[in-house]
């Protein structure tokens, strides 16, 4: 009876250390993921309502005169922009896969599309998708070689301060340019 105990005893630790070591694998996977979630930092607004309301100001001009030195900086939460972009165009029709790269000037997407696609149509369809969610300064670039996903994969944690940054984004835009670039406007009709 001992040596049946041991033996289920020297098998049940066996098998608890094959598992943890495959439950190592994947939450080290599950960290790779959650580092390029895009939304890993955002926390829930406490007002549930607060994205149901509008938004509205009222100022003097004698309001602004008054701080001397002072300018307000717009910002755009880069990530969460291209978050937006990539999941409204997987949303539409013809789209397996979808990278976006928000800079300070372009939007570059990179995508995979199914096999029967139209090449152009679908170069239109991510183009004005990034179009109709980002300010009209942005130049969009688009391409359907999946291979530039990994492109634009490599820059996720880069900075504008970066000496190559500049290089590497020509490279990537000129890369992108053979692909076709679809229509770039946006018919504004309601």
């Amino acid at each position: 009876m001992k040596k049946y105990f041991i033996a289920v005893l020297i098998a049940t630790a066996i098998t608890i250390a094959g598992c943890n070591g495959t439950n190592h694998t994947v939450n080290e996977r599950e960290k790779v993921e959650n580092n390029l979630n895009p939304n890993k930092d955002n926390q829930t607004p406490v007002d549930p309502e607060v994205n149901h309301r509008v938004g509205f100001v009222n100022y003097k001009k004698d309001q602004l005169q008054d701080r001397p030195g002072r300018h307000d900086v717009i910002t755009i939460d880069r990530n969460q922009m291209a978050d937006m972009i990539s999941k409204q165009i997987l949303r539409t029709e013809n789209f397996d896969q979808v990278a976006t790269l928000v800079t300070d000037e372009e939007v570059l997407i990179a995508y995979k599309k199914a096999e029967d696609a139209d090449p152009h149509r679908a170069a239109t369809t991510a183009k004005q998708t990034a179009m109709s969610i980002m300010p009209r300064y942005f130049d969009v670039y688009v391409s359907d070689n999946p291979t530039l996903i990994a492109d634009l994969h490599s820059l996720h944690n880069a900075t504008t301060k970066n000496k190559n940054y500049d290089n590497t984004v020509d490279k990537i835009i000129a890369e992108m340019q053979k692909s076709p670039q679809g229509d770039d406007y946006i018919k504004h009709n309601r």
